[in-house]
């Protein structure tokens, strides 16, 4: 009689548990069902404020057109207060073997790179393993120059020349540098061994300069003891979920199937050539989706603190008045009304990138090309059509 009792209230307790269970299920369901359909209303309601289906067919015919007429080959991705209303691929992977490209096909991303190489540099300094104010003596005590701080090498103020120009003739035809293939590790050599002289002294002026960023390559090396590779995979494209995104190297480059080649504007091949290994001011592959990712994240803390963030898009060379200036790793544009603009340009071996950024209304135009074209960097007729009216606006071009 005891045992039946005990064994009725068991089952009544689990039948008042599983009836529980099922209606906090049900209940969970159909809270997450709701919400997903006020997210979608919600996107609905971005789309049609922006006219979306008409900008879509319009970007469609310009970009169609610039693959018939101006040569364009490479891949885009156009955004709109955070939704992405057009892209879409055109031309080939392999000009020669006319393989496809795809919206997953990646691009060396030239000096974009650099964006997500500062953005590496932020990161240490947020977790406190660095200071902006920090002289490259902390890392590399044999460094020849003295008061050239992380934030001067950021914000293109260090003074130092560029390694593309100076270290060349170092290097026989085939890239090679005491025996060994010319990495940053040679560059690094060369500077402490012949102390090329300085473009400027440091903080006097602004001078877009490569050495820059291969140098804070190395400093994130130093302070993570990890590869570059390795620490962009890890703190930055994984997190992310930028899968198709990866630091050039021959082991890399063959896991990735989706890479492109590089074309110059004739359309031939690119051949490898001195500084291909060189990596931090370039060298990362990616895709239009995944930059559009990382885009996403900076609207965000994901990454970057907020604040950080802002540092970043703060102009740092305001000798001369003007709407352009540079950030951490952001070329800027700024009219005063509040319409920031934060982008950056890239060339190297045939790949032309625009990584476009409008703060104000998340407008985000990304145009990755494998085969040289100057068009790449002219969006003003993208902007017209975004903006229902032209709008003129100076974008650098080759870098």
């Amino acid at each position: 009689m005891f045992s039946s009792k005990i064994t009725y209230f068991f089952l009544f307790t689990a039948s008042i548990f599983l009836f529980s269970c099922g209606n906090n299920q049900s209940n969970a369901k159909a809270l997450l069902l709701s919400s997903i359909a006020a997210q979608n209303d919600s996107i609905q309601e971005i789309l049609t404020e922006i006219h979306a289906d008409k900008k879509t067919h319009l970007l469609d015919s310009l970009f169609t057109e610039k693959a018939k007429t101006a040569g364009f080959n490479g891949c885009v991705l156009i955004a709109q207060r955070g939704q992405i209303i057009y892209k879409n691929a055109f031309g080939f992977s392999n000009l020669k073997t006319k393989d496809s490209l795809n919206i997953n096909s990646a691009f060396q991303l030239a000096s974009t790179s650099k964006p997500l190489t500062a953005a590496a540099v932020l990161l240490l300094k947020d977790q406190g393993k660095l200071k902006l104010t920090d002289k490259m003596q902390q890392f590399f005590p044999d460094f020849p120059y003295p008061n050239i701080t992380l934030q001067l090498l950021l914000s293109h103020r260090s003074g130092l020349g560029n390694y593309l120009y100076y270290c060349e003739p170092y290097c026989d035809k085939n890239n090679c540098y005491n025996g060994k293939t010319f990495d940053n590790n040679s560059m690094m050599e060369i500077i402490l061994n012949d102390k090329p002289p300085l473009y400027a002294p440091p903080n006097k002026k602004f001078e877009y300069c490569n050495t820059n960023y291969a140098l804070l390559a190395m400093v994130i090396e130093k302070i993570s003891k990890l590869t570059y590779a390795d620490f962009m995979e890890e703190n930055i494209f994984k997190p992310l979920g930028m899968n198709n995104t990866w630091v050039h190297s021959a082991k890399n480059d063959s896991i990735h199937k989706n890479k492109t080649i590089g074309h110059n504007a004739s359309g031939l091949a690119d051949k490898d050539v001195f500084a291909d290994d060189v990596v931090g001011d370039k060298g990362i592959y990616s895709t239009v989706e995944d930059l559009f990712k990382w885009n996403q994240a900076l609207y965000s803390e994901k990454i970057l603190k907020k604040k950080t963030i802002e540092e970043a898009y703060t102009g740092y060379s305001n000798e001369h008045k003007g709407r352009r200036n540079y950030g951490l790793g952001w070329r800027l544009n700024d009219d005063g009304s509040g319409g920031k603009i934060v982008y950056h340009n890239g060339w190297w071996h045939g790949y032309s990138s625009l990584f476009f950024r409008r703060l104000s209304d998340q407008t985000n135009v990304i145009v990755l090309s494998n085969r040289f074209n100057s068009s790449t960097y002219h969006i003003e007729d993208v902007l017209a059509i975004l903006n229902n009216s032209a709008e003129p606006i100076e974008i650098a071009g080759e870098e």
